[in-house]
């Protein structure tokens, strides 16, 4: 399951991200979404967990709690969906 990692601090790195996802249950992938331009954080991050349980679990767990000092906003990421063309 894809899991969508809200309002994460620009500091979080994908190993801080994946420890914290770990204490409940296999992460087979971390992804922090970066600006193309500057490379920095855009603030949020998929994470991907095999096992649908355990990624619930996680979700449950960590979604409105704080990591680094940050409310985490965790679900069940979404198909993308068209959106507009940047000018």
């Amino acid at each position: 399951m894809d899991i969508f990692v809200g309002n994460i601090s620009f500091s979080s790195t994908e190993d801080d991200l994946r420890n914290l996802f770990s204490e409940h249950g296999n992460v087979s992938s971390v992804k922090i979404i970066k600006d193309m331009e500057t490379g920095r954080s855009r603030g949020f991050a998929f994470v991907t967990m095999p096992d649908e349980s355990e990624a619930n679990k996680a979700i449950e767990s960590l979604n409105n709690n704080d990591f680094q000092g940050r409310t985490l906003k965790v679900n069940q990421s979404r198909p993308k969906t068209e959106s507009r063309p940047r000018r």
